[in-house]
Formats: C-alpha cells, sequence, structure tokens
C-alpha cells in the first residue's frame, strides 16, 4: 500500500540539488584548509549566533535525504515490497551510514600508528576497498561471486576494526558517528515518522516541532540532572538533524504528491508558507537559541531548512517547468552515484599521503589561490566521479 501517489520518474532538479550539494560540500571540505579566505567562506565558530553558506552544506545534503524518501519508500511498496522488507533496508542502510561514519571518524585522528603497525592511511585506504567491494552495484557478476566478494569486504572490515588503536592503546570506538553516521540515524527516524504518518505532510510537520521540542527539553537543567532522562540530551543532535530532513520530506510530498490534484501555483504558494513559518518559527526561536551548526540549534536547523526550500523552489521553476536543464548533465554522475562522488576525495588525500606527495603548492593554500584551488579539486572530483560511473563503478548503500 502506497502512502501517497508519487511521480514514478525521476525528478531531475531533485537530482540537481543532490549534486550541487555535493559539489559544494566537496568543495568546502577541501577549503577549510586554506589560510586568509573570507569569514564568510568558513564555518561560524559555535557561540557566534551566525551561519555562513559553508554551515548550510550539511542540512542541504540532510534536506535531499529527506526529497528522497517518499519517492524510496513508496516505489519499494508499488514493488511489493512487505513491511518487514521495507524494515530491512532501512535498517541495512542506516547501519551502512553509521558503518561508513564509525570508520572515517577513527581514520581521520586519535590513532596510534606505530601500536596498529601500521600507516593510516593505508589503514583507510585498505577500509575504502572494502567500501566499494560491499556496497559496489554488481551488473553482471554471478551472485555467487558477489557473495563472496561481499563477504571478503565485511572480514576485512571487521580485520581491519582488529587491527585498529587508539593514541591509549585501546580499541577502536565510536567516539562519535561522523557526517554519515548523523545522516543515518537522522534518516532512520524520519523513515519511522514517515511510515508512522503515512506521508500526511501535515502530521510530518507537527513532527518537526516535536524535534524542535525535544532539542529544547535535552537543554533544561532539570533533564540534564535528572539520569532517567539521559537519552534526552543525548538524542538532541539526532532529533536536530531529523528536522531538517523532515523538512525536505514535507517539500517533497507539498511538490509531488498527486493524491490531490494541484496546480503548479497552488503548490509553490504551499512552499513559500512553508517556508514563511519556518522562518518565524527561526526568529521567534533565536532569543533562546543562536544559530549555531555546532550545536545543532533548531534556528541553524529552521533557517537552513528554509533557505534550502527557496533553492529547490527555483531549480524546479528553472529545470522541471521551464525546461532549462542542458547544464544539469554535470552534476548528475554525482547524484546518481552520491556515495562513490563522496568518498573518492578521501581516497586521493590517502594515496598520496602514502605515496608522500603534496598536490598543492605553499601558494594554493592560501587567499585567492586556496579558493581557486578547492574549486578546482572539487570540479576535479566531479569528473573523476564522471569517468568512474561510466565504467560501471556505482556504489549503492
Amino acid at each position: 500500500m502506497q502512502y501517497n501517489k508519487l511521480s514514478p520518474n525521476r525528478i531531475l532538479s531533485v537530482d540537481a540539488l543532490r549534486g550541487i550539494t555535493i559539489l559544494l560540500m566537496i568543495f568546502v571540505n577541501e577549503l577549510a584548509g586554506a589560510e586568509d579566505i573570507p569569514a564568510w567562506m568558513k564555518h561560524m565558530h559555535a557561540d557566534d549566533d551566525a551561519m555562513s553558506f559553508v554551515d548550510a552544506v550539511f542540512p542541504a545534503f540532510l534536506f535531499i535525504v529527506g526529497m528522497s524518501i517518499p519517492f524510496a519508500i513508496n516505489s519499494r511498496l508499488a514493488k511489493g515490497e512487505s513491511f518487514v522488507q521495507l524494515q530491512k533496508h532501512i535498517l541495512f542502510r542506516t547501519l551502512g551510514l553509521l558503518v561508513l561514519g564509525f570508520f572515517m571518524v577513527n581514520a581521520e585522528g586519535g590513532y596510534n600508528e606505530a601500536a596498529m603497525d601500521m600507516s593510516i592511511n593505508l589503514w583507510a585506504l585498505l577500509f575504502l576497498a572494502a567500501v566499494i567491494m560491499i556496497w559496489k552495484v554488481y551488473y553482471k557478476a554471478s551472485k555467487t561471486l558477489v557473495i563472496i566478494l561481499k563477504i571478503i569486504g565485511f572480514a576485512g572490515l571487521i580485520i581491519l576494526a582488529c587491527i585498529y588503536r587508539d593514541k591509549n592503546g585501546g580499541y577502536i570506538t565510536p567516539r562519535w558517528w561522523g557526517i554519515l553516521g548523523l545522516i543515518g540515524w537522522a534518516y532512520l527516524y524520519s523513515c519511522i515518522f514517515y511510515q508512522l504518518f503515512k506521508g500526511n505532510k501535515y502530521w510530518l510537520t507537527g513532527a518537526i516541532a516535536l524535534c524542535v521540542a525535544w532539542y529544547a527539553a535535552g537543554k533544561l537543567p532539570v533533564v540534564q540532572q535528572t539520569g532517567w532522562l539521559h537519552f534526552i540530551p543525548a538524542q538532541s543532535g539526532n532529533a536536530a538533524h531529523t528536522s531538517i530532513v523532515l523538512c525536505g520530506i514535507v517539500v517533497s510530498l507539498i511538490f509531488f504528491d498527486e493524491t490531490k490534484a494541484l496546480s503548479i501555483q497552488k503548490r509553490f504558494v504551499q512552499a513559500f508558507a512553508f517556508t514563511a513559518i519556518l522562518f518565524i518559527a527561526g526568529y521567534l526561536l533565536r532569543p533562546y537559541y543562536k544559530i549555531s551548526k555546532i550545536h545543532a540549534t533548531p534556528t541553524w536547523c529552521l533557517y537552513s531548512a528554509g533557505f534550502c526550500t527557496i533553492i529547490f523552489a527555483f531549480l524546479y521553476w528553472l529545470i522541471d517547468i521551464k525546461q532549462i536543464k542542458g547544464w544539469t548533465g554535470f552534476f548528475k554522475p554525482a547524484a546518481s552515484n552520491p556515495l562513490l562522488t563522496y568518498i573518492i576525495p578521501d581516497i586521493i588525500y590517502y594515496i598520496t599521503s602514502l605515496i608522500g606527495i603534496s598536490l598543492v603548492s605553499d601558494s594554493f593554500d592560501r587567499g585567492l589561490g586556496g579558493i581557486a584551488w578547492s574549486a578546482f579539486f572539487a570540479v576535479a572530483v566531479m569528473g573523476i566521479a564522471f569517468v568512474l560511473t561510466k565504467l560501471k563503478l556505482r556504489l549503492k548503500l
């Protein structure tokens, strides 16, 4: 049973937003290492009560995850998947994101190469090789070969986890879940809400308010000091991120739910009304919660989702209504192969570090040179993703 009647075709504007977001994510990640760049091209400090466009990239990714959820769930239901099969898919996808985030975080810092008796660069490359073996789409390989390769990949992850040692000689541990892990938790909770409310955008809007209330409750001293309520502040960040994913779901339903016949004009009116609600709610909450990506405050979440809604509405008007879409081909590989595109920069980094070379000269690690290099690097990664996708290397959780 489908919750909503959605278009079975891919929505080009959704793919474009996903591709643009991934391009910007690669750009800002590379730019983070540059010096002498404008403040608006950096992450704001935790207590600044401000956000730059850089601080809006991660929520844009969460937002696009939300936009995809109704299509993904409805498509599986339309194919006849049972309730149990659907939950297995959601749980395995969540687990995949958590595992990826878990290993990536431990590769970034806190390791002890001497205790591991292995370079962290080699360790990380072996991890990424295992990721490719596990989540690669095998187009023509035999089922037996696919199973063998996936088993080797999983065994590789287990071995690498056993090899890893932290600075104190301890074993690998989830210090935090990383960007992909945070996306995984928000994805899981949002899928639960979507199914619980059967795709009703009004109830889902209420779920956004519930996430904000959960965050607020987690900041109350009485809650923080009550031991048996510890799970509330512990999940405050996940509640905040889930609110952004839910905003993406609501916007997707506003534009593409065909259960009720609505004109394009009415859909845009609903989208801008929803945006106004987000901005007004953020404004009203700002005296109590600063705008902060680091603290994942409701104001940051609501403002980010509002900006994402406006940007998507423009892309939908430009691409799907006005049919000005030739330029979107550049983003297609990243949109259809996001996981591979996301890990390509890490693969490049670990390979160059392992062999002891640097891709960037001193003149390209600061100022305009740093900005130019970061832009070139992001475009180059998109080009590599294009080539690898053409060569049938595609990853899918």
